[in-house]
């Protein structure tokens, strides 16, 4: 069977140089490979997607000269898929609910650091803190009748017990140099969410469900979620799911050295060919031939 590659950007914000690195690369994988070229619209986050932006991926990815199978997998169509997963990860005993608010982890945080620095997970952020773990039933089902928001993390310590040892071969390069068979280290993430009560999904889970249903052999990313792989190896493991080869590539920065970012207003594709760059000049900038 032939390869099967997929660009799967969100429509938060426009596409920037790094995203079109990323597409590129997966387009021209594909095609020397004699594969298949997926899009998958990442939308699960329904306050910062936009109509707009996704048209504009389209737009973008059309001028660059990027074909790709139709129809697209848009993620907020599938949300009864990543609900599924929960279940079955749920019925083997793998995931709880935890009622607190930021702000009370912010403050949990703050009370643990009082006695000593607090464990941060690969992204700099805290490792959960709170006690949800421990709550009986009756206090949970409690908690559940009286319509609390809650968020549904998988309990890493049982989860990583159950699936034992893990690896990945990857074809590209972590941000050690890690190369060739990487061992999987999902603990230092802590108990990641997997959905919330207003978004039956996270993007560790609906990209685990969406590369395996949708065939992806290869999975080509930026080395910025080279760590977050640990965390996928685990949940494919934990659900009978494949595992593609990876390949992490390098970022394209910005004239500080940063990565390029929307949240930071990178310049999109669309201001760069409205000040007359061709695809081509794209090509370049980004360093490919």
């Amino acid at each position: 069977m032939p390869p099967v590659f997929r660009f799967a950007p969100s429509p938060n914000g426009y596409l920037h140089l790094g995203h079109a690195y990323s597409a590129l690369l997966n387009h021209d994988l594909a095609r020397d490979s004699g594969g298949r070229l997926l899009l998958r619209i990442e939308d699960i986050d329904a306050t910062r997607c936009r109509p707009e932006f996704e048209q504009a991926i389209y737009e973008d990815l059309g001028w660059l000269g990027i074909a790709w199978e139709t129809p697209e997998r848009r993620q907020s169509e599938h949300f009864s898929a990543y609900r599924a997963a929960v279940d079955r990860l749920s019925a083997q005993g793998l995931v709880y609910p935890s009622f607190e608010s930021r702000a009370d982890i912010a403050r949990l945080v703050a009370e643990r650091e009082s006695g000593g620095a607090w464990p941060r997970d690969p992204d700099g952020a805290p490792l959960y803190p709170g006690a949800a773990k421990s709550l009986s039933a009756e206090d949970r089902d409690q908690l559940l009748g009286q319509g609390a928001p809650f968020a549904l993390r998988l309990d890493m310590a049982a989860a990583c017990a159950r699936a034992g040892s893990l690896r990945w071969r990857e074809a590209g390069e972590g941000p050690a140099g890690e190369r060739g068979d990487v061992a999987a280290r999902p603990e230092a993430w802590g108990d990641v969410i997997l959905a919330r009560k207003e978004t039956p999904t996270s993007y560790h889970l609906s990209v685990v469900i969406d590369d395996a249903l949708q065939g992806v052999t290869d999975v080509v990313r930026g080395v910025d979620l080279f760590l977050s792989t640990s965390v996928h190896r685990l949940l494919q493991e934990l659900l009978g799911l494949p595992a593609p080869a990876y390949r992490h590539h390098r970022l394209i920065p910005d004239a500080a050295g940063q990565k390029l970012s929307k949240s930071t207003q990178a310049t999109g594709l669309r201001e760069l060919r409205a000040a007359g760059a061709s695809p081509a000049d794209i090509r370049r900038l980004v360093g490919l031939p």
